[in-house]
């Protein structure tokens, strides 16, 4: 039952590998240890669907892993100038403001069910896809220049309407008034 929340931490534990081998230029080996956290994403979802080994700890784990995962990954490439600044600024803005909306949301008493749009879930793809392109690329030695040139603006776009989807979604939400309550504003 357990196995799902193990393979996460698994997961967890690869950031800061991901990250290492980015920084020391072993981009074959930050590839293969991508990829292997992006598989082991989609394993312990599997497990936890096929055999119902949903856990508390694992909904909360599962998109933290993934979110360390991606905004580290971004931060470390813009850090050394593979991706550029303002695409990184877009990609992590976009998960610190989704984390603060849910925050504030629980702060004010008015929990929003967590739930990754069509459009999230296509963003996620395109991200990690483009991840995977740079990587590859650098570890075969080639040039990234053409490849940020072109896919960064398909990852911007999607990444804001995203954003934009998801700010829309929480702001009906957080103006929702359960029946029967006041209402502030002019009286009809």
């Amino acid at each position: 039952m357990y196995i799902p929340n193990l393979i996460t931490f698994a997961r967890i534990i690869l950031v800061p590998v991901t990250v290492w081998l980015i920084i020391s230029e072993a981009y074959g080996w930050a590839f293969i240890s991508f990829v292997v956290a992006g598989v082991s994403d989609g394993i312990d979802g599997f497990l936890a669907r096929r055999f119902n080994w949903r856990t508390e700890l694992g909904a909360y784990l599962d998109p933290m892993a993934d979110k360390a995962l991606m905004a580290s990954v971004y931060v470390t490439l813009g850090v050394l100038k593979a991706l550029p600044a303002w695409l990184v600024i877009i990609v992590v803005s976009r998960d610190v403001l989704i984390v603060a909306a849910i925050l504030l949301s629980r702060l004010l008493d008015k929990p929003v069910r967590v739930a990754p749009l069509m459009l999230s879930k296509l963003n996620t793809v395109v991200q990690i896809a483009f991840v995977v392109l740079v990587l590859g690329v650098a570890a075969l030695g080639r040039p990234l220049d053409a490849l940020v040139n072109y896919g960064s603006i398909p990852v911007a776009l999607l990444t804001v309407a995203s954003g934009a989807a998801y700010l829309k979604a929480w702001l009906e939400h957080m103006n929702d008034q359960a029946p029967g309550a006041p209402r502030e504003g002019p009286s009809p």
